[in-house]
């Protein structure tokens, strides 16, 4: 629930406000006046919302004077049964925190940042003489420049595309480039120098490498009048063929100079941040500038209250949790004139250890930049202001087609995803008011006994079946499960019933994963929320299937003492065409809906992204298993020596077909190293002493 709910919750109308101001006079007698954060917690532990202070003693005294406070902040205060304090050394700290603290705990009363995805960045690679450019998030390693951020992947394939085309650079990883014994398509397209077969010297990649890096710095003029030199050096040395090559990229260069819309000039690393607000939302466009280049933009909504919420506050949070996890650059343009902008700038400093500037431009180029993302805002805004009311269309849709008591605001969605019971995995894939809530979505590694064949060894244990060989792996056979007829409630075994659903075959047992991810998915709700009270629960569950899924999964949820969660099952029609879905719930006949209804396509939809995050979960399971299945099982191989391992003998496959003396040419591997890597693959094949010398 985001905190624009929390007028709406009901829970906390009927808690006497006078106990949460006895709780925070309670913290009063030993609360300091010196900088820090504040956290208002309410019954469970849980953060009802987080504050930054000059003085906390001052600041949090204001929230006993329950009549001056708006409707909301009176609702949190009712509910706060505890509170916590953090003391720093200066008001700037503590702004720094308390956005740490906001973005780790999102507490419902305060201004949420919505963002849970990393940005990507610009890699060169420089542990290799010939360095690699690609795109990289998470971590950054040694070894490597970083360029960025990018607002988006699209943002940083093209800047790799136009130093694909200027610089020649290679983006093949280093396996792929030592493999090589002729030259790829993209040296045919001009796209690369090809230093994989030597068509480009050392010293020379060199000076490509330090272009590209004066390029992604600003200084493009320098390049291009570099270029220009070259270009006419050549062709008075008649070397046409050179000269027509560096043209291409002096062509390339200015048409990565015109692709900009907006341009920011004299000025190298900025970020322009404008806010739009409509009907009780906001959105903030911000564009990043690096290099003087523009790296791209992105919308972000933030959450807040309707009412009291106004540009300077929404903004004012905003920044503070965009550059807790973002280094922040030395100028930052602002569509509005924040009050706090000098603490804001002064903790953005502290942080980044060089000094930040805000500024809120009244003309020029800045002001043009400022104008433009505002514009950006706006229409960002006005397409979610219509997105969400198709979507409330749709939920109330969905409210009246399975009889809801009230239109859902959380729609849990399930599916799992295997072969031949191997890397087994549940996923859950939840959305609401706004659309998938990929936040929440949650995958399950299938870890328990039950239902599965792995490597063919298991079978369920409780399945009242027997293990039998078959050509192609072994099967869990079920006595008394046939055609058309339905498995114990809570039984193991998937049998081809109710409209298209996978048989029991196959090394499966869709029952026995389904029961696994219900346990783990409510048991762990139950126990953190025993009376249901909070917002994580589901109005509505989906999962895929027919009569005989719903029956299972209603005794699963029966066990767990669940029976009134709304639940219904998704089968495919005949022959598995979309449009012909089967809707069962419990006591009520499956029922089919209009193949252009409105409301078919989104329950279709959601079915699909379940199942497309369920793929994708497998998928990413299978190929790490697959990697580690051999190496890692070596004793002492670790992290590092595999990487030299694959990046010297190219695969897995490789290093077991290896013999001795080409494991102990491999560098940074030492001969007892080589030794033992052998004698795993080979046992008894390695002579004593044999990879001395």
């Amino acid at each position: 629930m985001s905190s624009s709910d929390a007028p709406q919750d009901e829970t906390l109308a009927e808690v006497a406000p006078l106990q949460g101001v006895a709780v925070i006079e309670a913290a009063l007698l030993q609360m300091p006046t010196v900088p820090g954060v504040y956290r208002m917690l309410d019954a469970k532990g849980d953060a009802l919302y987080v504050g930054k202070a000059r003085n906390l003693k001052k600041r949090v005294y204001s929230y006993t004077q329950i009549n001056r406070l708006p409707e909301r902040l009176r609702r949190m205060v009712a509910g706060t049964r505890r509170m916590e304090i953090v003391t720093t050394g200066s008001e700037a700290e503590a702004l720094l925190l308390e956005a740490n603290l906001i973005k780790k705990l999102r507490p419902r009363f305060n201004i949420l940042l919505r963002d849970d995805k990393s940005y990507p960045w610009l890699l060169l690679t420089e542990d290799h003489a010939y360095p690699m450019i690609g795109k990289h998030r998470g971590e950054k390693q040694k070894g490597a420049s970083y360029f960025g951020p990018f607002a988006s992947v699209w943002a940083v394939n093209q800047t790799i595309t136009a130093l694909q085309r200027v610089f020649l650079l290679r983006s093949c990883r280093d396996t792929v480039f030592t493999s090589r014994d002729r030259p790829c398509l993209l040296y045919q397209i001009k796209r690369c120098s090809a230093p994989c077969v030597e068509r480009i010297s050392k010293e020379d990649y060199a000076g490509l490498v330090k272009q590209a890096k004066q390029f992604l710095s600003g200084e493009t003029p320098t390049i291009q009048k570099k270029l220009a030199a070259e270009m006419e050096a050549a062709a008075e040395a008649l070397e046409f063929e050179r000269a027509a090559s560096i043209r291409d990229r002096i062509r390339g260069l200015t048409h990565v100079q015109g692709q900009n819309s907006i341009n920011l000039e004299g000025v190298g690393d900025a970020d322009v941040v404008a806010l739009h607000q409509a009907a009780g939302q906001s959105c903030v466009q911000v564009f990043f500038f690096r290099g003087g280049r523009n790296n791209g933009n992105r919308s972000f909504f933030p959450s807040h209250a309707k009412d009291d919420a106004g540009p300077e506050d929404v903004l004012t949070a905003f920044l503070s949790q965009l550059y807790d996890d973002l280094p922040p650059p030395p100028l930052v343009l602002l569509s509005h004139s924040l009050p706090e902008a000098g603490l804001i700038a002064e903790a953005l400093t502290l942080k980044a250890g060089r000094k930040v500037e805000l500024h809120h431009p009244q003309r020029g180029e800045k002001r043009v930049a400022i104008e433009h993302a505002a514009t950006n805002a706006r229409e960002a805004l006005e397409r979610h202001l219509a997105e969400s009311t198709a979507q409330a269309a749709l939920l109330d849709g969905v409210q009246k087609l399975f009889d809801l008591p009230e239109v859902p605001k959380r729609i849990e969605i399930y599916d799992n995803s295997h072969i031949q019971g191997s890397n087994a995995y549940g996923v859950m894939v939840v959305a609401g008011s706004e659309g998938f809530m990929k936040g929440a979505y949650r995958k399950y590694a299938i870890r328990g006994e039950t239902g599965l064949v792995r490597n063919g060894r298991r079978a369920a244990p409780d399945a009242g079946g027997e293990i039998v060989s078959a050509d192609d792996g072994e099967t869990v056979v079920l006595p008394g499960i046939g055609e058309g007829r339905s498995p114990i409630p809570g039984g193991l075994g998937r049998a081809p019933m109710g409209g298209g659903s996978r048989a029991a075959s196959g090394g499966g047992d869709d029952f026995a994963m389904m029961r696994e991810v219900f346990e783990r998915r409510f048991g762990k709700a139950l126990k953190e929320d025993p009376e249901r009270a909070g917002e994580g629960w589901p109005d509505l569950v989906l999962i895929d299937g027919g009569a005989g899924q719903l029956s299972a999964a209603r005794a699963i949820m029966a066990e767990l003492g669940l029976e009134d969660l709304p639940m219904v099952a998704v089968a495919k029609g005949p022959d598995r065409d979309a449009g012909r879905e089967w809707f069962h719930r419990e006591g009520h006949a499956p029922i089919q809906l209009p193949s252009r209804d409105p409301v078919l396509y989104y329950l279709q939809r959601l079915r699909d992204e379940a199942h497309r995050f369920a793929i994708t979960t497998h998928r990413a399971g299978r190929s790490k298993s697959l990697t580690r299945s051999e190496l890692d099982e070596i004793p002492g191989v670790g992290s590092a020596i595999k990487r030299r391992l694959l990046n010297h003998f190219g695969s897995a496959r490789g290093v077991r077909q290896a013999g001795l003396n080409d494991l102990n040419n491999c560098p940074g591997i030492g001969p007892a190293m080589a030794t033992r890597i052998h004698e795993h693959f080979h046992p008894g094949a390695t002579a004593p002493n044999s990879a001395k010398g």
